[in-house]
């Protein structure tokens, strides 16, 4: 499988949308949410006016030449948010290109942007049950506060 990792152009953050509803966890047998559910102001937090805010940062993945996936990380007050000088990351493919190892590249390949740009920390938020905790945990994340469904993760710089 041929795939490479580059900054997502301007051009292309329009897709984030599609990333940002694939990034949503569904559970084994639940149904999954309308995509009007984008619009909700907890999820728009995300991607909107992306890359007009300092910090905005976007790889993806490309294959057949088409963009496949995507990580992104900004500074905001989402489910991921643990403070003003961390950004919160999120991530996700689209299904037929999980379970192949781009996941943890585009995870790679954002950490060492961020440790390139002397960003030291990054967080996020991912339900307990979600198969992406152990990639998560496998790139360097530890647990740093938890609720019933939900882990806070937190990567920093040579821990």
């Amino acid at each position: 499988m041929n795939y490479q990792i580059r900054p997502m152009r301007q051009t292309e953050y329009p897709l984030l949308d599609d990333f940002l509803y694939e990034a949503i966890f569904i559970p084994e047998g639940v149904e999954p949410p309308p995509r009007d559910i984008l619009q909700d102001e907890a999820l728009q937090i995300y991607v909107r006016n992306f890359g007009s805010h300092p910090g905005d940062a976007c790889l993806c993945a490309e294959a057949d030449g088409r963009i496949v996936g995507a990580v992104w990380v900004r500074y905001m007050h989402d489910y991921g948010y643990l403070d003003d000088e961390t950004p919160s990351l999120a991530i996700s493919l689209y299904p037929e290109w999980r379970g192949q190892g781009i996941g943890t590249a585009l995870m790679e390949h954002m950490l060492q942007m961020l440790s390139d740009r002397g960003i030291r920390r990054v967080s996020l938020s991912v339900q307990k049950e979600n198969y992406a905790v152990r990639m998560y945990r496998r790139t360097g994340f530890v647990t740093v506060r938890e609720t019933d469904e939900e882990y806070l993760m937190l990567w920093q710089k040579g821990c």
